[in-house]
């Protein structure tokens, strides 16, 4: 049988795998790596190292610098667009016939490429990036990155109609898929959930003693609910812990003046396995309903009672293993009736029969195999 090769083009290095979007890049990779795909690796560089663990898995690696100056952002592009455009990584794409996936709108600017008019041609869609910046916008403080994210929103917008050029759209989640197939009839679009790090259920019976919030705590939107839950837990007598990357110094100010509430930053993945899984409560709130939140998927496997509020759930046929509470109210009546009830095994017996649905890694990329091929 002939060996079969995909260039992967990705907005950013996606290893380590430790936030939403490059999750779902890298064990993509891992997984079509495995089912004996070749792959073509095409990297945008900003800021994280390059990876060895990349090159054992791929093909080839290719990387390319992100465009940061004013330039880019004085274009009808948007900037996560503008900034990723470059006639290397053309030429490279040029020197095979393989299929190109595309990762994230970022990368769809090198897909209008003239040259490579001829090409099979997929977008992996992350999100409705230009719901994601509207919310961006309105969570945001600071009133020059709330102007940028405003605009960068209105770009996006305006953008989106260039997936109709594209052979397909895969999207992430149920509500992102109803929205492009309305907008877009002509486009193929296909519902294809998140790729992850899980390959079982990996949930403790028993109870846990404390609540937890875990997220990049540099995004605005994430601080946001960490705030908000602050808020909660200063009035209630339960233990909260918010892990996450790069939180700012009012968020660790804010979480010291309380003896309740404490800040793991940075944690390891294995550190934060430990978090989630001996957590009672991992507790998720997002202000906005765009793709498929990965940190609720992995909260699913391998954590206890997780509440959530609408948005954190819509369009992902999740909200049947999650508890909603769209209230400090509701939050709070939920921790105490449940703070000292056992998990037990025929809940964790429900997750693995609602998750093996949709959210298997190996049906999944079968189904990316068939598109691809």
């Amino acid at each position: 049988m002939a060996e079969k090769h995909l260039n992967i083009i990705s907005f950013d290095i996606p290893y380590p795998a430790n936030y939403g979007g490059v999750i779902d890049v890298f064990y993509k990779i891992k997984y079509l790596a495995e089912k004996g795909i070749k792959i073509h690796l095409h990297c945008f560089e900003y800021g994280r190292s390059r990876s060895h663990e990349l090159d054992s898995i791929c093909k080839t690696v290719n990387y390319y610098p992100r465009k940061n100056n004013i330039q880019a952002q004085f274009s009808s592009w948007p900037y996560i667009v503008n900034s990723r455009l470059s006639d290397k990584l053309v030429k490279n794409l040029l020197k095979n016939n393989h299929p190109i996936l595309f990762e994230g709108m970022h990368t769809l600017g090198i897909g209008l490429d003239i040259r490579l008019k001829n090409r099979k041609k997929i977008y992996r869609e992350s999100n409705i990036e230009h719901h994601y910046y509207k919310h961006l916008s309105i969570a945001e403080k600071n009133p020059i990155k709330k102007a940028y994210y405003k605009i960068e929103s209105q770009k996006l917008k305006i953008f989106e109609k260039n997936i109709v050029e594209f052979d397909f759209t895969l999207t992430v989640s149920q509500a992102d898929t109803f929205y492009l197939q309305k907008k877009y009839p002509i486009a193929n679009i296909i519902y294809l959930p998140s790729f992850h790090s899980n390959q079982s259920i990996n949930i403790l019976e028993g109870h846990g003693k404390y609540a937890l919030y875990n997220g990049n705590l540099s995004v605005a939107e994430n601080i946001s609910a960490a705030e908000y839950l602050i808020s909660i837990f200063s009035k209630i007598n339960y233990p909260l812990i918010i892990a996450g990357l790069n939180p700012s110094k009012e968020l660790q100010i804010k979480i010291q003046q309380y003896p309740n509430i404490r800040l793991e930053a940075n944690t390891s993945d294995h550190k934060m396995t430990e978090l989630i899984q001996n957590a009672q409560f991992n507790i998720l709130t997002t202000e906005q309903a765009t793709g498929l939140k990965l940190k609720l998927l992995n909260t699913l496997y391998q954590g206890r009672f997780c509440i959530v509020n609408d948005n954190m759930v819509k369009g992902t046929s999740l909200d049947k293993l999650c508890i909603i509470c769209n209230s400090e109210t509701e939050i709070s009546q939920k921790i105490e009736e449940l703070r000292m009830v056992n998990f037990n095994s025929q809940q964790i017996q429900t997750r693995k029969e609602i998750l093996s649905q949709k959210y298997n890694n190996q049906k999944n990329i079968d189904t990316l195999i068939k598109v691809c091929f």
